[in-house]
């Protein structure tokens, strides 16, 4: 391939990019909602994203009431990953910190998501919503 073939497709290639990081951090999302309402998880937490500067190089999910051993029962540290870099990519450049009730996930992280794969033609479906590989047509 060209230098200027590849520039050519710059525009296209950064949409697909942008589709498929909003279809991973929607499906983390939805699974994480999942795996809340199956253990009827609920109540305020606070989710601590990797942050080198607070010397913190783990995501952390911190029960602000109710157990905190219940939590570290459902989540390890590859779903706190996994919902770090999902929430990188929704939120602000540069927040780490985020507060939430469990219940509310999908409602106040998702809706913008949503809009845009919706917009771009994705039919959501709950095939992928095990993994982090999308079943998305």
């Amino acid at each position: 391939m060209k230098l200027s073939q590849l520039l050519a497709s710059r525009s296209d290639l950064v949409r697909q990019a942008t589709l498929a990081n909003a279809a991973f951090a929607y499906t983390t999302f939805a699974a994480m909602d999942q795996r809340i309402q199956r253990g009827g998880l609920h109540g305020p937490v606070r989710f601590l994203g990797i942050d080198p500067a607070a010397e913190r190089y783990t995501p952390q999910l911190v029960a602000l009431a109710g157990s905190q051993a219940v939590l570290d029962e459902h989540f390890d540290e590859a779903d706190l990953v996994k919902w770090s870099d999902a929430l990188a990519y929704v939120s602000e450049e540069g927040t780490t910190e985020f507060e939430f009730r469990l219940e509310e996930l999908m409602g106040r992280f998702s809706p913008a998501l949503e809009d845009t794969l919706r917009r771009a033609g994705v039919q959501l479906d709950s095939a992928g919503l095990g993994n982090t590989e999308p079943n998305l047509r």
